[in-house]
C-alpha cells in the first residue's frame, strides 16, 4: 500500500467511512491493479481464449492444447490466413490420426512453422526426427590415442611371460 501522504486513489465508502481501496498513483501505462480486488492473483501475461466459429476451427481445436498453441503462435507471427488453412489440418488429421497430429503441432508450435505444408511435411517425416535439447555442457570425450594414459584405463596391458 502507500502512505497516507502520497498521492494516489482512497475507494471510500462515504457512509460508512469503510477503505475499499488505496491505489497508489503510477506512471503512464502501468498499472496499480491488486488481484484481491478480483478473486485472487492477476496472470503475469493476459489469457486470450481460443473461440472457434466455424465446423473447421472446432474440429482443429478439438485436438487439444496442441492445436490451441499452433493457432495462438501463428497469429502471434501474424499469420492471419490459417482459417482457410484448418480444413488442409484437419484432413492430415483424419489421414494420420490424433496421436500424430498432436505430435507433429507441437513440433511445428516449437519451431514456430505455421503452414498447413510444415505440418504435412512434419507428418511425413515421421518418428523418426531427432529431439532438439537446450545446450549443456561439452561431452568429455577423449580420443583412443591420447597422449597421455591414465593407468589402470587407457595403458596398456602386457602380462610378463617367464620361461
Amino acid at each position: 500500500m502507500f502512505s497516507s501522504t502520497a498521492p494516489g486513489v482512497l475507494i471510500l465508502d462515504t457512509g460508512t467511512d469503510v477503505v475499499h481501496a488505496e491505489h497508489p498513483i503510477v506512471a503512464p501505462g502501468e498499472t496499480s491493479v491488486h488481484g484481491e480486488h478480483h478473486g485472487g492473483a492477476l496472470p503475469a501475461a493476459p489469457v486470450r481464449a481460443i473461440r472457434p466459429r466455424s465446423a473447421a476451427e472446432v474440429a482443429f481445436c478439438s485436438l487439444g492444447p496442441a492445436a490451441e498453441a499452433f493457432i495462438t503462435g501463428a497469429a502471434g507471427a501474424g499469420h492471419t490466413r490459417l482459417g482457410p488453412k484448418l480444413a488442409q489440418l484437419n484432413t492430415l488429421t483424419a489421414a494420420h490420426g490424433h496421436a500424430a497430429m498432436v505430435t507433429a503441432l507441437e513440433r511445428a508450435t516449437a519451431f514456430g512453422r505455421w503452414k498447413a505444408s510444415a505440418v504435412r511435411s512434419i507428418l511425413a517425416a515421421g518418428t523418426g526426427l531427432p529431439t532438439p535439447l537446450p545446450a549443456g555442457n561439452a561431452l568429455g570425450h577423449r580420443p583412443a590415442h591420447s597422449h597421455r594414459a591414465v593407468a589402470g584405463r587407457d595403458a596398456p596391458t602386457t602380462k610378463a611371460v617367464s620361461s
